[in-house]
C-alpha cells in the first residue's frame, strides 16, 4: 500500500507543478472514506475539459507508462488513458470536461494517508455517487461500507440531486431505488 501511496503522490505532485485540477477516484478514495480493502491501482479525475486533451496525454506520458498498444489514440477516443507507474502500478487517469466532473474535483479535498502523503480525493458523497453510478457489485459493496463509516456525515440531498439525472441518461431508475434502500437500512 506504501508505494500505491507514494506513487499516487508523485503523480499529485507532476499535477501540481502543472497547475492541473484533479482529484483521486475510486480505490484511494475508498480508502478514505468506505471499509478499507486493497487496492492496486490508481484512478484520477483530471481536468481537462474539451480541449487539447492530446497535449495532456503527451505530458504524462513523459512521466509515466502507456499500458497498451496506442493508449494516446484509445485516451482521445475514450477519454481515459490507461497507464502505469514506472513500478507497474495501474494508473487510469479519466479526462473530466461534464460539469459534474467539475464539481467533484472542485470539492476535493486532502487526506494524510502516510505521514509524508497527502493526496486530493473526492468527496464521500461524489464517491457514492461513482459507484452506484457504475452498478457493478464490487461498487455496492464499497457503498454499503461508505454508508456505514460515514453514517450521519452524509448529504443525501447532494447524493440523490446528482445521481438521480445520470441514471435517467442510463435508463436505470432501479440504481436509485438500490441506493436509497441501502441508505435507509443503514441509518436505522
Amino acid at each position: 500500500m506504501k508505494s500505491l501511496f507514494e506513487s499516487a503522490s508523485r503523480i499529485q505532485a507532476f499535477f501540481d507543478s502543472l497547475h492541473w485540477s484533479f482529484c483521486f477516484i475510486g480505490g484511494i478514495a475508498l480508502q478514505r472514506w468506505g471499509e478499507p480493502r486493497l487496492t492496486v491501482d490508481i484512478d484520477v479525475s483530471l481536468l481537462t475539459r474539451f480541449e487539447n486533451e492530446e497535449s495532456y496525454v503527451d505530458q504524462i506520458l513523459r512521466i509515466l507508462e502507456p499500458r497498451i498498444p496506442d493508449a494516446k489514440a484509445f485516451a482521445l477516443s475514450h477519454r481515459v488513458l490507461l497507464a502505469k507507474t514506472e513500478i507497474g502500478i495501474q494508473v487510469d487517469i479519466v479526462f473530466a470536461g461534464i460539469p459534474l466532473e467539475m464539481q467533484i474535483i472542485d470539492r476535493a479535498t486532502p487526506f494524510r494517508f502516510m505521514k509524508d502523503v497527502s493526496l486530493v480525493t473526492c468527496s464521500a458523497e461524489d464517491l457514492i455517487v461513482m459507484k452506484s453510478f457504475a452498478d457493478r457489485d464490487k461498487d455496492w459493496g464499497d457503498v454499503a461500507g461508505m454508508l456505514l463509516r460515514q453514517k450521519g456525515r452524509l448529504d443525501w440531498a447532494y447524493i440523490k440531486r446528482n445521481l438521480e439525472p445520470l441514471c435517467e441518461v442510463k435508463e436505470n431508475p432501479e440504481i436509485l431505488r438500490r441506493l436509497e434502500k441501502m441508505w435507509e437500512k443503514s441509518e436505522v
